[in-house]
Order: C-alpha cells, then sequence, then structure tokens
C-alpha cells in the first residue's frame, strides 16, 4: 500500500456530561478532550480560516470550531453539541455553495484534519479521510496510473461530492463519485462508530450514496480505482451565434457514443471579453478512436479557440477553479434537462444574453453511460436517465452594490428552464430553501431515505441538503 498513511484510530470512550451545558462549558469540555488550539470561538487565532468557505457570500458564523484530526475528536464534539443544544454542520472541504458547512451559532465539526489518501495499487482501492480533497486524491491515485471519478474542482472534498452525486469528466466511463464508493465509516449523532458498505449497515450504505449529508459525520471512505495513465480532452469556445447548432450537435455526438465519451458544455466569457459557448470534452479509451470521435466538433460553429490533446486527470480537475475562485460571491440553482430542445436551447440563449457580469456562468454537465445503467433503487440517487445537469451560477465582487441583480438573474433563468426540466435537481446543489424540491429530486426513493433518517438520526442532528420530512 503507498501514497499515503492512514492516520490509526484511538477510540476513547466519550465521557457523559449533563444536559443543559452552556456554550463556554462546552468550549470548556471539549478543550479537555481535544488539543485547544483546535477548539475556536470567535476571535480565536485561526477561527476566521475555519470558518471561511468557497462562497464569500456566506456570513454564518458558528459559536464554536472544532478542526477534528480523529474520530474520536469528531465523537466528542458531537457530545458536546447534544448537550449543549448547539445545531450541527460538518465541513469537510467548505465549497458548499449555501455554506451549510458553517451554521450561526452553532458547532461546526471540521474535518480540514482529516486529510490523508493510501492506495492499495493490488486491489485498486484508495482509503481517505473525511477531509480529502479531490486535489489530495489525484495527488496520491494518479502517481501509479490510477484515477477515480471525480467533480470538477480540486477544492471539493471527495466525502462531500459523493454523498450527493459526483457528476465529473469520468461520468460516462466510471459512473458518480458515489458509484465509486466502497465503504464509509461514520460517526452517527449518538456517538456510535459504523462502517458502511454492501454487507454491514446496508441500508445506511444507500443513502449516503445520494441522499447527502443527513446521516453522520463520514470519517473515512474507500473509493475504487480505475487504470488511466491519460485521457483525450480539452476544450474548445465557439460564438454564441453558433450556439443552437453547437449544442444539437453535442446531443447528436453523444447519442451512439462509447461509454469513454462525455461533452460538458457551457456559457462564458471568452477571451477577448465577449461571450463564448465552452465545449469540454473527455474521452477516455483508444486515443485513435477518441480522436475519430471529437474531430467533428471543430465543425459546429465559428471557433474561437481550440486545445484538445492528451491530458492527466490532473488536467481535467481545477479548470472550474479559475473560472470560480474562492472569495467572490455566489449564488447557485439547479435543474437537470433531458437534452438539447429548441425551448432549451431558447433560454440559454436568453441566459447568456442577459448576464449580469463577466463572470457569471451556465455549467452543463453530461450524464449518460455507465452512470445511466445503474438502477434507479440501487443508490438513493434516483434519477438515473441520460440528461444535462444546469448550474446556473451568478458570481459578483464583494464591492458590488445591487448583488440582488445577480440573484434574480439566477432565478429567472431557473424559471425559464422548470417548464422544460426533469423533476427535482442536483442533490449538490439544491437551496436550503428548496426543501419542495426534495420529493421530486428523491423520488420513489424518498420513503426509503426517510426510514434511513428515521433510524440513524431521529433526532435531525445532521441537516445536509433538503430532506423531505418524515411523516
Amino acid at each position: 500500500m503507498s501514497g499515503g498513511t492512514a492516520r490509526p484510530v484511538e477510540f476513547r470512550p466519550v465521557r457523559r456530561v449533563c444536559a443543559g451545558m452552556t456554550e463556554k462549558e462546552a468550549t470548556t469540555y471539549l478543550r479537555g478532550r481535544v488539543d485547544p488550539a483546535r477548539v475556536l470561538n470567535p476571535g480565536d487565532h485561526g477561527y476566521a480560516e475555519a470558518v471561511r468557505v468557497w462562497n464569500g457570500a456566506v456570513t454564518a458564523r458558528p459559536a464554536l470550531v472544532v478542526r477534528s484530526e480523529s474520530v474520536d475528536d469528531v465523537r466528542s464534539a458531537l457530545e458536546a453539541a447534544r448537550v449543549a443544544g448547539l445545531p450541527v454542520s460538518v465541513k469537510g472541504g467548505g465549497h458548499d455553495w449555501a455554506g451549510r458547512s458553517v451554521r450561526s451559532g452553532g458547532l461546526t465539526v471540521d474535518l480540514s484534519g482529516l486529510r490523508y489518501v493510501a492506495v492499495d495499487r493490488d486491489a485498486q482501492v484508495a482509503t481517505m479521510g473525511g477531509g480529502t480533497t479531490a486535489a489530495d486524491l489525484i495527488d496520491a491515485t494518479t502517481r501509479h496510473g490510477l484515477v477515480t471519478a471525480t467533480g470538477t474542482s480540486a477544492a471539493v472534498s471527495m466525502a462531500g461530492l459523493a454523498m450527493g452525486g459526483g457528476y465529473g469528466p469520468g461520468t460516462s466511463a466510471y459512473g458518480l463519485a458515489l458509484d465509486n464508493l466502497l465503504s464509509a465509516e461514520v460517526v452517527l449523532a449518538d456517538g456510535r462508530v459504523v462502517t458502511a458498505d454492501e454487507d454491514n449497515e446496508p441500508d445506511l450504505f444507500w443513502a449516503l450514496r445520494g441522499g447527502g449529508g443527513n446521516f453522520g459525520v463520514v470519517t473515512s471512505l474507500r473509493m475504487r480505482l480505475h487504470q488511466l495513465d491519460t485521457a483525450l480532452a480539452g476544450f474548445l469556445m465557439f460564438s454564441p451565434d453558433d450556439a443552437a447548432s453547437v449544442w444539437s450537435g453535442i446531443e447528436h455526438l453523444l447519442a451512439d457514443a462509447p461509454d469513454g465519451l462525455s461533452i460538458d458544455s457551457g456559457l462564458v466569457t471568452g477571451p477577448d471579453g465577449s461571450p463564448a459557448v465552452l465545449v469540454s470534452p473527455t474521452w477516455i479509451g483508444d486515443a485513435a478512436e477518441g480522436k475519430e470521435l471529437l474531430a467533428g466538433l471543430d465543425g459546429l460553429g465559428t471557433v474561437y479557440t481550440s486545445r484538445i490533446g492528451p491530458a492527466p486527470w490532473a488536467g481535467l480537475i481545477g479548470f472550474v477553479d479559475s473560472i470560480a475562485p474562492a472569495g467572490r460571491h455566489y449564488a447557485v440553482r439547479t435543474r437537470n434537462v433531458p437534452g438539447f430542445t429548441d425551448d432549451v436551447m431558447a433560454v440559454l440563449a436568453k441566459a447568456g444574453a442577459s448576464r449580469t457580469t463577466p463572470e457569471s456562468t451556465i455549467a452543463l454537465h453530461c450524464f449518460r453511460g455507465a452512470a445511466a445503467r445503474v438502477a434507479p433503487d440501487a443508490t438513493a440517487f434516483t434519477w438515473r436517465v441520460p440528461h444535462f445537469m444546469v448550474e446556473v451560477i451568478g458570481s459578483w465582487w464583494p464591492d458590488d452594490r445591487e448583488p440582488d441583480r445577480h440573484r434574480q438573474w439566477v432565478e429567472r433563468t431557473t424559471a425559464d428552464l422548470s417548464a422544460h426540466a426533469m423533476p427535482g435537481g442536483y442533490v449538490n446543489l439544491l437551496g436550503p430553501d428548496e426543501g419542495d424540491r426534495a420529493a421530486d429530486t428523491f423520488g420513489p426513493n424518498t420513503a426509503h431515505l426517510q426510514g434511513v433518517k428515521r433510524r440513524y438520526d431521529p433526532g435531525h442532528t445532521f441537516t445536509g441538503v433538503p430532506l423531505p420530512a418524515c411523516d
């Protein structure tokens, strides 16, 4: 085994304390159980960094942050939160646009100290800590010619990504990130530590794959790896006047393509500052076959720029981080569309022309192939038919004096898409105010999820993404 060192887990019994503990008493209790320097209140050194998240518009300030470095730290934090009556949030990579990882007045379990990766090259399995990011995982696995399904951002935590889904350049070939999850170590609200996989706690394992962070704190996870040295990938930028022909061409190309082909797209600002249609293909397979498949992309419209060639997996992940860096202000909504109909393309064209800032984007993620062949009830992720997941991302600078106009652009665009969209949306992007869409998102899996919630978190310690209320 190589690629990192897994930290040994040392379990100590959590000392039961009396209910009604104050925040100050909770802090004192935790500093007796955890390194005092890692138990932070507002104003403490390191607190500002600990509560900083990707979306600079998030201003929530927890009462207490525990920078956990072990399973026992997490157990102690949950015990203190329970007896002090503090709402709990869990921070992995802090990349959730809604800022659910930091709740004002609550206790944040920060997993940034649980970042490690161990690679079993023979078994093609990676074991990682709950705070491990996509960048951490890629760095450890690609040196062995191994990869797994990651998202498009290098900063996202793998645990958070997999619990909600995990669209990315490998979706067609490898499935979603959650489809590659083999097991998870989970700290439950009552302090119990369980391992969830196909044979142990199978209901919890089912719910973790697509049900969001609603069931416990994932302190470590194991993921399946795949042999890959390089992919054929890159991007093209087209004139927005050719958007219809570009999207129609993408849909035609994907219709009968092998699983190795995935094509994401979007509306962005081009190198010269004008709007552009971005097309980002990824081919995993024989290089000659891939070149033949992608040869027709240049003919779909007026090409501003084209860069396609052999690329390491690390080169495919993180491009979005340069387009949408941490610290700017964001509003995000999501819809799934079954294809590029005339109506869908008209909405996208209108939205592209009416963007309120050059930094605002629309991203369309391809879902097909291996991901679409998983049974809808095999995991909590329900919608397993081919589609394009749409991210509408409003972005503006912190000193902008009219932020509402950017949020309104996001709301208008998603409202216009709703008439042509599938039920629900992408779990990892649903806003905290979109509980009414949760039942549509989980569809026929809703009742099963509610049952798992009642069993593993009856007190609703973990709120994660919206989940329909239990009866």
